[in-house]
């Protein structure tokens, strides 16, 4: 019978551990994303980047502001209809998360900000918009 070493798991555990932890920053309501150090590439929660297949990936913080690439409204498991959109952000990865507002109303090109890093029920970011539509005519 095979018994691994508790040594060797504690060791890739805890290497894995801290992957989005930033250091020294107050980073409560902060959105972390990696950088690979060999190409440059942002990307958001990878172990690999998908570019290079680098494993050296650094923590950044980022600013939070990005562009709505594409939205759907869902009506499943939820009373409500809410929506689920793709955003890229201004520093060149992309994440899914919920804009705030009526789900008709968003659209592909809106701007958004950063308004909570983790949504307590879903754990996905909540963006706000940045401008209000002007959509008279939609």
């Amino acid at each position: 019978m095979y018994h691994h070493s508790g040594s060797v798991a504690q060791q890739a555990a805890g290497s894995a551990t801290g992957v989005l932890e930033a250091k020294g920053t107050d980073h409560a309501e902060a959105m972390l994303f990696q950088r690979c150090t060999w190409c440059g590439t942002a990307m958001y929660h990878r172990l690999l980047c998908p570019v290079c297949q680098g494993s050296d990936l650094r923590t950044e913080r980022s600013e939070g502001v990005g562009t709505v690439r594409h939205s759907t409204v869902l009506h499943r498991n939820t009373p409500a209809a809410r929506n689920v959109s793709l955003i890229e952000m201004a520093e060149g990865f992309v994440v899914r998360g919920r804009v705030m507002g009526p789900p008709i109303g968003i659209h592909s090109g809106d701007r958004v900000r950063l308004s909570t890093a983790k949504d307590p029920v879903r754990g996905e970011p909540v963006f706000q918009l940045v401008d209000e539509p002007y959509r008279a005519w939609t």
